[in-house]
């Protein structure tokens, strides 16, 4: 199996730290509001990349963390008038809820870093005893110079980096190009008690801190957006590897911006949407299958137009496993015919195939164009099939499906009676004040085409 690696630049065989066992850290988002569909890429690509090392049946220990203190929390508590801790929490329960409807499997471990507090002043203070890092009056920074490997990672040099930069007049760092570990308190921001006084950690800090903690020193696969490689991963590096002497990551895998309408996404632009937004319009199975139709590192570029040729490419992929489930039970038993048996070498001969695009850097685009040609396969063969080719051909289509995360088990339509049970239990729940699970049901009625409409009247609804 081969990966890019963004520290060499170059693809690598990839070889674990312990045999049989795989540590992935991938940085989470930083829960502030709705997840949007460009935090959605990481998620699904590496979700994917978990899935297909389970399918070679490696033990995988799947880290991602949820940044659940920072300015833009802070900032949208104090907006609302609530604690911080109420916007994280909130934000934390929405995110896990899309990355179910995304399919997005649950991590090994998902630590916040509001609790891991304790291990990040333990890490600073380990820094600081070694000569990394510094503290002038409540604020701690790290020595950058001082890391002689900084900028292996993005391929920056630090001399290159510090041109034109001027430190302000109320900084007091040392270098214009050391970063904070740990930050004093402001008015009216969540602290903690420190050595150096009540305050909080800078962001880089909580990555190294828990990925020491849930996987060791050394991780197999360091993964994320590429917007993360400088400056977030480069200081990762600079203080784990500052701090234990060892390497902190054998693989950095990083993937490509998402673009809409071949544009940068940006508020501003009037082109940013959120994963629940966009689940209003297209089934979020849809949306993976389209965010794994081109290659992790490539920019992938989102328009309805793509988007609805990647629906029309799932269906037909569901519509074949469809037919296959109906004819298992009435395909003829016995012995496999010598037709049954070439087709099935052909069948594995892309299975084959398959296996070598995701060992080949994960390239989901190349293994679901494998995918297409087992469907293809299937068509042409499966009605004269015996029941033992035709249920190997369903079972290895749902199995390649389920690597990629694809659900190819159809939901059953909601029956008017379903629908009215759940709006009467929605309607208890806003009574019991319970509106966490009145829009939850809202939501799940939605992204199965059920639209409802509160009227004075009482609840309205229709299918979409």
């Amino acid at each position: 199996m081969k990966i890019y690696n963004t520290l060499s630049n170059q693809k690598e065989e990839f070889v674990p730290v312990q045999e049989g066992k795989v540590g992935i850290y991938v940085c989470g988002p930083t829960v502030y509001n709705y997840i949007h569909i460009g935090n959605a890429r990481p998620m699904i690509v590496f979700d994917t990349v978990r899935r297909y090392f389970e399918y070679k049946g490696y033990e995988v220990n799947y880290v991602s963390n949820f940044t659940d203190v920072d300015d833009k929390i802070i900032k949208k508590a104090i907006e609302e008038g609530v604690d911080a801790s109420a916007v994280s929490e909130k934000f934390i329960e929405e995110c896990r809820k899309d990355m179910r409807d995304l399919n997005v499997k649950e991590a090994t471990h998902n630590p916040k870093a509001t609790e891991e507090i304790d291990g990040m002043i333990e890490m600073i203070q380990e820094l600081i005893a070694r000569g990394f890092a510094y503290e002038k009056n409540g604020t701690v920074y790290f020595r950058t110079r001082k890391f002689e490997q900084y900028g292996q990672l993005s391929n920056k040099k630090l001399d290159d980096m510090v041109a034109g930069i001027r430190i302000a007049v109320s900084e007091e760092k040392d270098d214009a190009m050391d970063f904070v570990l740990w930050k004093p308190k402001k008015e009216g921001e969540p602290s903690w008690t420190s050595p150096w006084g009540e305050g909080r950690p800078g962001w880089h800090i909580e990555c190294s801190v828990m990925s020491r903690k849930y996987i060791g020193d050394t991780i197999d696969i360091h993964a994320g957006g590429e917007d993360l490689i400088f400056p977030h991963h480069e200081n990762e590096i600079a203080q784990s590897e500052a701090c234990s002497g060892k390497q902190f990551a054998r693989y950095w895998m990083h993937n490509g911006f998402l673009n809409i309408d071949n544009k940068k996404m940006s508020k501003s632009a009037g082109n940013f949407f959120t994963v629940r937004e966009i689940g209003e319009k297209y089934p979020l199975q849809v949306i993976r299958f389209f965010m794994l139709s081109a290659h992790y590192r490539s920019p992938l570029n989102f328009s309805d137009t793509l988007v609805e040729a990647a629906k029309n490419g799932l269906e037909r992929i569901l519509t074949a496993v469809d037919k296959l489930k109906e004819l298992i039970p009435v395909a003829k038993e016995g012995a496999m015919t010598d037709a049954d048996l070439a087709h099935m070498e052909e069948a594995k001969a892309l299975v084959a195939k398959y296996e070598a695009s995701m060992e080949d850097d994960f390239n989901t685009a190349d293994a679901i164009a494998a995918v297409f040609e087992l469907v293809k396969l299937a068509n042409i063969t499966a009605e004269e099939g015996t029941a033992e080719y035709v249920r190997y051909l369903y079972d290895t289509i749902v199995k390649l499906c389920d690597v990629l995360g694809i659900v190819t088990e159809r939901e059953e339509e909601l029956l008017d009676a379903d629908v009215e049970a759940l709006i009467a239990e929605r309607q208890e729940a806003r009574k019991a004040k319970n509106f966490a699970r009145a829009d939850e049901i809202r939501d799940s009625l939605a992204a199965r085409g059920i639209l409802l409409e509160d009227t004075r009247a009482g609840v309205k609804w229709r299918r979409a």
